[in-house]
């Protein structure tokens, strides 16, 4: 699984691992959540909405997965679950989010254990460029501090994170979907990982 704030890069790099490793896909569809734009537009309106469809929307996901047949190949997602609850925590207001976790727990949600995940960071300004580089209108006036706020959340989970093997990329400085040299190390470093917490640095794997 490959998590990480938005514009991170985390569906283009999803989409090369899946081919590399022969893997069919699991992606987010924000597309489809009919309250995305407006909660751009007006956060304290649309925010409880535009988070409990976005919560379904991963459990449906997951739960199709869970009742596949586990002899079909791997699967690489451009997600995990533990991202919503992180999103809830800076969207909604202490009622809310109450309420969100009462819906959260009562879900009786089993989540796949992924066999490694990869935690992609970038500074803020980084993550702009790549929101605008990639040209949705209403994400264009995204406010820096949410994203700022977003990465801290972020930091702060996979700080203390030790369910599964993590593999923690700085995107600002490397570039697998781009640079095939650092694509290729990392490759190699994912198929040597076993467990604990791992740092991608192509610049060492070269020596």
């Amino acid at each position: 699984m490959i998590e990480g704030p938005i514009g991170v890069g985390k569906s283009s790099l999803a989409h090369k691992l899946a081919a590399s490793f022969d893997s069919s896909l699991l992606l987010e569809k924000p597309a489809e959540n009919p309250f995305l734009e407006r909660f751009y537009a007006a956060p304290r309106q649309y925010a409880l909405a535009t988070q409990l469809f976005f919560l379904f929307q991963r459990v449906g996901q997951l739960q199709q997965v869970a009742q596949e047949d586990i002899s079909r190949p791997g699967r690489v997602a451009d997600f995990m679950l533990e991202k919503d609850p992180l999103f809830a925590r800076i969207n909604l207001d202490e009622d809310e989010f109450k309420l969100y976790q009462q819906v959260y727990r009562n879900l009786n949600i089993e989540v796949p254990t992924p066999d490694l995940v990869i935690y992609l960071q970038a500074p803020t300004n980084v993550l702009i460029e790549r929101i605008h580089k990639r040209r949705i209108k209403y994400e264009f006036g995204m406010d820096a501090s949410y994203l700022q706020r977003l990465s801290d959340v972020y930091t702060d989970y996979f700080h203390r994170y030790q369910r599964t093997p993590l593999l923690i990329i700085n995107a600002a400085e490397i570039n697998p979907v781009d640079n095939e040299s650092h694509y290729t190390s990392l490759v190699q470093h994912i198929a040597r990982i076993e467990a604990g917490k791992h740092y991608f640095n192509p610049m060492v794997e070269a020596l």
